[in-house]
């Protein structure tokens, strides 16, 4: 358990948010979805801490700020956005049930932003606390890395309430991650009257994911995975384009640097075919040395919460890669993101809002 002393947190109270929250759907990349989410969210955040939570307007949907006021100490990072498409709710409805809270979002990472609140709520004082719940942390944070980076600057460190690792560990380390598309432009003929007038795209792909897949080392970490693949019109057709697009995950700024490399080095195999390629490794590695003191505060706050590295990206990856110390994995215990039978453990939601509170009056004071 937790040793420092803070207000007790109510779990009804959390799970009535928590169920708020889920019910107002937010998949990425709906603007209207995700207005009313910020809102829910800017709404929870106001009734349980006061103040005014500001809507940051972007392209991709609105991000909500909210400032305990006073110098900067610590910033409170999380997303709003989720996976699944809208209608998701009729079909897995927000349930608590033996001992488990379900539904859209519950895990990553809605039930991560009630437990800071209900955290945050619990101390006298919120000066130097500020809170960024971003739009579009699912597709890249694109219109909000930028906003991220500046106010983890201004606050020198960030707390990731991204859902726990396995067993309710933190994230002390993650690798960075991105994406990367091919696309082969060949040219088209008749399949089977003059096949060889053809410039064959997919057989250009199929060369290109061969050389692609050997671009990983597991060994140090690096993998490199094509995932989705498409070409052709027709079966009596030549195909005349096709694209490959690949998941990439490194350990080390070096393997970046590889990887981008060599896929800019990518060159067509068969005569008359073109490619190019798009994407990047987007977000750094997170490493383990970002972590390191905040750790160390979290485990004499709950001793044996373990630790853990991790291949999924988040926000906390670009703040790390700053030099900002940044810890991660303190939102909700459970599992199964991006999944059907996404859940949290309720009987954790309170130990877990009480480290907020205990993390955050120790960055303050240190």
């Amino acid at each position: 358990m937790t040793t420092h002393k803070a207000a007790p947190v109510n779990v009804d109270e959390m799970l009535k948010d928590l169920r708020t929250l889920v019910e107002v759907e937010s998949p990425s990349r709906d603007l209207d979805a995700l207005k009313a989410s910020a809102d829910a969210v800017a709404g929870v955040v106001e009734s349980r801490l006061g103040g005014r939570a500001v809507l940051v307007g972007t392209d991709a949907g609105p991000h909500v700020h909210w400032s305990g006021g006073g110098e900067p100490k610590v910033l409170i990072l999380g997303h709003h956005d989720t996976v699944f498409p809208l209608g998701t709710i009729r079909r897995r409805p927000f349930t608590v049930e033996g001992g488990r809270a379900t539904g859209p979002g519950v895990f990553d990472m809605l039930g991560g932003l009630v437990q800071a609140v209900h955290g945050l709520a619990a101390l006298d004082d919120l000066s130097g606390v500020e809170i960024l719940v971003t739009a579009d942390e699912e597709v890249g944070s694109g219109s909000s890395r930028a906003l991220i980076e500046e106010r983890a600057r201004a606050c020198g460190a960030v707390l990731v309430f991204e859902g726990a690792a396995d067993g309710g560990a933190l994230k002390t380390g993650r690798k960075g991650c991105g994406t990367f598309e091919v696309s082969v432009v060949g040219r088209a003929s008749h399949a089977g009257l003059e096949p060889e007038a053809g410039v064959n795209a997919l057989v250009e792909a199929a060369h290109q994911v061969l050389d692609i897949a050997a671009l990983g080392r597991p060994e140090v970490g690096t993998t490199v995975v094509p995932t989705v693949a498409s070409a052709g019109t027709l079966d009596n057709v030549v195909p005349a384009g096709a694209t490959v697009t690949v998941d990439v995950r490194v350990e080390s700024a070096g393997e970046k640097e590889r990887i981008e490399a060599a896929f800019a080095a990518l060159a067509p195999h068969l005569d008359g075919a073109r490619i190019t390629v798009r994407g990047s490794v987007g977000r750094p590695p997170m490493p383990a040395s970002a972590s390191a003191a905040l750790f160390a505060l979290a485990e004499r706050l709950l001793p044996g919460v373990g630790s853990m590295r991790v291949g999924g990206g988040s926000d906390g990856n670009f703040t790390a890669a700053l030099g900002i110390p940044t810890l991660d994995g303190l939102g909700a215990v459970g599992g199964g993101a991006h999944a059907d039978h996404e859940y949290l453990e309720v009987a954790s939601m309170a130990e877990r809002a009480d480290l907020v509170a205990g993390l955050v009056t120790a960055i303050r004071n240190a």
